[in-house]
């Protein structure tokens, strides 16, 4: 599993064998229980335990925002700043050639139907994509194919990170960080 190294898994293996049968029972019938209730948001493709997830269903949510994220984590790390308060559409990952990843393996022309289907409601698109080469390929690619739209299109900010020392960070963020200030603001 993603994250779990081999000492990890030998320690969580050791620690199911310790325990009674009935938990170990109790975890495989919750794994089960995962796997057969929770499923993908049909308008975000979000995880969700619906049909339509709790975001989308909000009516709260500031429909005409939507938040361009990679994966399910990217929607949950997004959500724990509180500060965006607009719907998402998950990808699915990002454009990688290398890895035999192309546009009609992500949920990019679901993306595109969903901004012409919303018949103008869409007014912005955040494309919350990583700061890679991969991220900046699919955020090239997307900005193209959302043209036609009558859209704002913009990205995250990049730059220094919060606590960050200058002199450790790389010279593309730095660079990108001058070149994409902002007004101080007290």
């Amino acid at each position: 599993m993603p994250g779990i190294g081999k000492k990890t898994a030998l320690r969580l293996v050791l620690h199911l064998v310790k325990e009674s049968e009935h938990k170990t029972a109790a975890l495989t019938d919750a794994l089960n229980r995962m796997r057969q209730q929770i499923r993908f948001c049909k308008t975000c493709f979000n995880i969700s335990d619906e049909e339509e997830c709790s975001i989308c269903k909000s009516h709260r949510r500031d429909k005409s925002i939507l938040c361009v994220v990679e994966e399910t984590n990217d929607v949950m790390a997004i959500e724990n700043t509180a500060q965006f308060n607009g719907v998402y559409h998950v990808l699915g990952g990002v454009i990688s050639p290398m890895n035999g990843v192309g546009p009609a393996d992500l949920k990019i022309d679901a993306l595109v139907d969903r901004v012409l289907q919303s018949h103008g409601l869409i007014k912005e698109i955040v494309l919350a994509l990583s700061p890679t080469m991969e991220g900046d390929t699919t955020a090239f690619y997307l900005n193209k194919r959302l043209k036609e739209f009558s859209l704002k299109i913009t990205s995250i900010a990049r730059g220094v990170p919060v606590g960050g020392e200058l002199e450790f960070t790389d010279e593309i963020t730095l660079g990108r960080s001058i070149s994409s200030r902002v007004l101080f603001q007290v």
